[in-house]
């Protein structure tokens, strides 16, 4: 349940209209009064909480002798989402005023959220080629990335601590660092750094030419040397 709670928060529910909105999942059709004994929140409280989800697309009133509410299908709910955020980016896009320069410096993120977005939004936007080295669970946060970036036609080039299947993809198993991040696109954008599950994982990010070099020349020796040695086992 509190699990349930957490998405539908994320969702932009406070939490009294996400244990209502799943209340009348469960329920199907029920009063205010009903919903009040139901979960215990005060009937005040209650009214105003199915106000909020009406208002927010999560439920439908139905009126008759006594007016009653119904939950939105949770499918539904999340695609109007999905809807309305696809629209406000398209519109914030085309309205926010373009930066006059190119940030050129070292940008730090925190935060393991934060740097799986970052990765999973280098390699979408990614034109040519992408290059990641990381250990395989690492890999797997962003594999969906990786598998459209290869129908997209892109080179990718993997390096990994452990064997991974990835059609379409030049995949090489070298010593890589269970938390190290090291990610090449268009050899243009690099983004190295380390995650770890705590909140402490911290990447820098940069469009420098010097380090983006740096990276490829770092990554192609690695390469080179993970070759070398199966040629010696052979």
């Amino acid at each position: 349940m509190s699990r349930i709670v957490d998405f539908l928060t994320e969702l932009g529910l406070t939490r009294q209209e996400a244990t209502i909105y799943t209340t009348l999942c469960t329920e199907g059709e029920v009063t205010g009064y009903e919903v009040a004994k139901l979960t215990g929140i005060s009937r005040s409280n209650a009214y105003t909480s199915l106000a909020g989800l009406v208002e927010k697309g999560a439920a439908y009133v139905i009126e008759g002798d006594a007016t009653t509410y119904c939950s939105v299908d949770p499918e539904d709910f999340c695609t109007n989402k999905l809807r309305r955020i696809e629209r406000i980016k398209a519109g914030l896009v085309r309205e926010m005023p373009k930066t006059c320069r190119e940030i050129e410096g070292y940008i730090t993120i925190k935060g393991r959220l934060h740097i799986v977005n970052k990765m999973k939004n280098m390699i979408d936007q990614g034109k040519e080629r992408v290059y990641v080295a990381v250990s395989k669970p690492v890999l797997m946060l962003i594999i969906s990335e990786l598998r459209h970036a290869i129908d997209r036609d892109l080179k990718v080039v993997l390096i990994t601590d452990e064997p991974v299947m990835l059609a379409g993809a030049t995949a090489y198993v070298g010593e890589t660092a269970p938390h190290q991040i090291r990610l090449i696109v268009d050899s243009t954008n690099v983004l190295t750094g380390d995650i770890t599950a705590g909140i402490n994982s911290t990447c820098l990010y940069s469009a420098k030419s010097n380090l983006v070099d740096l990276f490829k020349e770092s990554l192609r020796n690695e390469i080179h040397l993970i070759e070398l040695k199966q040629e010696r086992r052979l």
